[in-house]
């Protein structure tokens, strides 16, 4: 499944696909009878709410092969845009839904429609893999202080995790930090002069007018390229929307923050210079890709997940020259990126059971098997003998396997579906199985072995061994004692979520507003926009969301005891 950061992409089903839900009106206690044998094959329909173009309903090598241990088939619908709100609220006003559901930052539209079923007793009774994994934390998936139903299993980020690499931050080709010399990047400003000076050298790139940055602003992505850096490079950890107080719990809209309207008057700066792409306010998601696989972009500010898909378009086309590296940029030298700062066991997004469903107890189970040890490997590494081998008792991934993953990385996966199938809780990178091996393919010898050359020649040169390496460790930082609030279920208050709404419109029209204004209006519009984003309407938002955050706290530190 994918999360904020994450990650996977589909094309989307018919709605009829959906043809195995039924209506609502699930059994008020779903562990009390059990309605079929996992020997018994069985269609569970799937709704993701991100989405996922290697989706080969199943297909593929791990989906067959999780159809033959389980007799179950996914039989599933993916959000092209991503999101899946509209398709929610078609749901909730229909009261039909498929079997399970991903309903990212949807679930408490799902909550207050009665859609989810609580999943404590069925987990309590047939989901030992599910509780071995999340251990004495299990607690920490109860919706709310009111509310101790667990409505969901977090698939989005693993336990345990401790990333190896970085995959966000500001990213410039291999090429142009090569013909510079391999210069030290620490600011926004040492970025901007980089793009300009390679820009000057190379107005053109395979023909085509070279495009020193641009941005990805098309619906929901507009938070991941053009909002969120406001915070990362002036210190701020991600909270979604908002930024915490970490002292007195207090939220409120990120982009109040000073520090983040002269992010913003920076951007408005690189679009008067002619350094930001003019068209970054109006080309949608696939002209996005298209500008990037053409290896005329110098720069980026974006997650790897989101520009993936042209990234491995440069691999197949022999341009990994163009591909990018990751640089840990800030507004100034006073503050430090937050990316790996620890949010404790992850929580919120992930996959829940509808009250359509006719089996809960049967889908718990393979939701069970899919955290099992034998499902995560699978899912992970793929089948042994076709994806790795076992070499003196560890996991190898063959030559010609890693070649195909770096290279022609979408159809593979396609192929393989390695790494399509996490409809559970799972253990993330960094975590060793029995076997003495990573759960994933995702630690320091694997990423290496990943790295093309230009990556390794970048890397090198700044004495790194991988990008994590530029980031500040999550040493340098405390614990979230809200972990990540991004992933927490929104207020139930119709006031907030249409207060809040408001003020997605109200970000929405005023960034790009101003980030495409002359210098001299800057100040003006973005003044304007704070103003409108702090009306009584929107303060008593900010408030509801920090009894949330307080709340969560208190529940969590409850829990401990």
């Amino acid at each position: 499944m994918a999360g904020k950061w994450l990650k996977r992409i589909m094309i989307p089903l018919s709605v009829v696909s959906l043809a195995t839900a039924t209506a609502c009106g699930g059994s008020s206690d779903p562990t009390q009878t059990e309605t079929s044998d996992v020997s018994t094959p069985i269609t569970i329909s799937f709704f993701g709410s991100d989405a996922s173009p290697t989706w080969n309903n199943m297909k593929d090598d791990v989906g067959q092969a999780i159809t033959k241990a389980t007799n179950v088939t996914i039989n599933a619908e993916y959000d092209v845009s991503g999101g899946g709100t509209q398709k929610i609220a078609l749901m909730t006003a229909s009261g039909e839904y498929p079997d399970t559901i991903f309903p990212k930052g949807s679930i408490t539209k799902l909550v207050e429609a009665g859609a989810l079923i609580d999943l404590t007793d069925l987990i309590n009774k047939y989901g030992p893999n599910i509780k071995k994994v999340y251990g004495n934390d299990l607690s920490r998936l109860q919706y709310s202080k009111d509310d101790p139903s667990i409505y969901v299993i977090p698939t989005n980020a693993g336990v345990g995790e401790a990333k190896f690499d970085a995959g966000g931050g500001f990213e410039v080709q291999h090429q142009v930090m090569k013909e510079l010399g391999y210069p030290k990047i620490k600011t926004v400003k040492d970025f901007e002069n980089v793009l300009k000076e390679y820009k000057e050298k190379h107005p053109t790139i395979n023909g085509q007018p070279t495009i020193p940055l641009t941005l990805n602003a098309d619906d929901w992505k507009i938070m991941i390229t053009v909002t969120n850096p406001a915070f990362l490079a002036t210190g701020a950890p991600d909270d979604g929307e908002f930024y915490i107080n970490p002292e007195t719990y207090e939220a409120q809209l990120h982009y109040k923050r000073p520090e983040e309207k002269e992010y913003f008057r920076w951007l408005n700066h690189m679009y008067n210079e002619g350094l930001l792409d003019p068209e970054t306010f109006t080309q949608k998601n696939d002209q996005y890709l298209s500008k990037i696989a053409s290896g005329r972009v110098l720069g980026l500010i974006d997650q790897d997940w989101d520009y993936q898909q042209a990234e491995n378009s440069l691999k197949t086309s022999g341009m990994s020259e163009r591909t990018y590296g990751h640089y840990p940029l800030q507004l100034d030298d006073s503050t430090k990126d937050r990316s790996f700062q620890d949010i404790g066991p992850p929580v919120g997004y992930g996959i829940g059971i509808t009250t359509s469903a006719k089996d809960p107890i049967r889908i718990i189970k393979f939701l069970d098997w899919m955290a099992s040890d034998e499902a995560q490997v699978l899912n992970n590494w793929g089948i042994e003998g076709k994806h790795y081998e076992v070499k003196d008792g560890k996991r190898v991934i063959p030559a010609d396997v890693q070649e195909r993953k770096i290279n022609d990385n979408t159809n593979f996966t396609k192929e393989s579906g390695i790494g399509m199938y996490n409809f559970s809780v799972h253990y993330g990178d960094s975590v060793k199985d029995s076997t003495g091996n990573y759960y994933t393919t995702n630690f320091p010898e694997q990423i290496l072995a990943s790295y093309s050359q230009p990556e390794k020649d970048a890397l090198k040169a700044y004495g790194a061994t991988t990008w994590k390496d530029l980031f500040p460790s999550k040493d340098e930082f405390p614990v979230k004692a809200w972990g990540a609030a991004y992933n927490l279920p929104s207020p139930d208050d119709p006031s907030y979520n249409v207060a809040y709404q408001k003020s997605q419109d109200i970000v929405r029209k005023r960034i790009p507003e101003a980030i495409l204004a002359k210098p001299d209006q800057f100040d003006s519009i973005y003044d304007q926009m704070v103003s409108e984003l702090s009306t009584d309407e929107m303060k008593k938002m900010e408030a509801s969301y920090s009894e949330l955050i307080k709340n969560t706290v208190e529940l969590w530190g409850t829990n401990k005891k």
